[in-house]
């Protein structure tokens, strides 16, 4: 069976490799291709979106794009590859560090189909999603009148509800 899956990419540093830097488009774009190979049928991007840091500090902004993905993986392994996905894009995880932090590659499951999933390693709908303006921003130009299923609300409505004021800005000239 063919979900249709919403996934949020964010990004804030650049990806240092042996043949060169890739900036936070390049690592956005790679992202997508590695998608498409390996966790179904990418059938739609938003906009890129600029947005401030959430939940913690740092001088550079994210790189923000929700991923339409039309897959057949169940969620579990969905969320397997954009791991490895992300570890293969220069993602570090320190879990010493407690909080969020400056990262290559973020992808995250926002919604698999309508599906509620709540397990030790998944949980979906993303659960502060309601609460981030730069998740919202994308996911209305993609989708604003899919309803949360959890929450009974469409994502314009969930924009219009949300108590982010963390500047986000559409980059015009993708």
């Amino acid at each position: 069976m063919v979900a249709t899956c919403y996934i949020l990419f964010g990004s804030n540093m650049v990806l240092r490799q042996d043949s060169g830097i890739c900036d936070k488009q390049g690592i956005f774009d790679l992202a997508c291709l590695y998608i498409n190979n390996r966790c179904g049928r990418v059938v739609q991007v938003s906009s890129p979106y600029e947005s401030e840091p959430w939940g913690f500090e740092t001088k550079e902004w994210f790189l923000n794009r929700v991923i339409v993905v039309e897959t057949e993986l169940t969620p579990e392994e969905l969320l397997r590859q954009l791991l490895e996905i992300e570890q293969e894009l220069g993602r570090e995880r320190h879990p010493e560090i407690e909080g969020y932090a400056s990262r290559t590659a973020d992808l995250d499951i926002l919604y698999y189909g309508e599906r509620i999933i709540l397990t030790e390693i998944l949980t979906v709908p993303h659960p502060r999603l309601h609460r981030r303006r730069f998740a919202l921003l994308p996911m209305c130009e993609v989708a604003p009148d899919l309803v949360h299923p959890a929450l009974g609300l469409t994502q314009t409505e969930l924009l219009a509800r949300c108590p982010d004021t963390l500047m986000v800005r559409k980059i015009e000239n993708d």
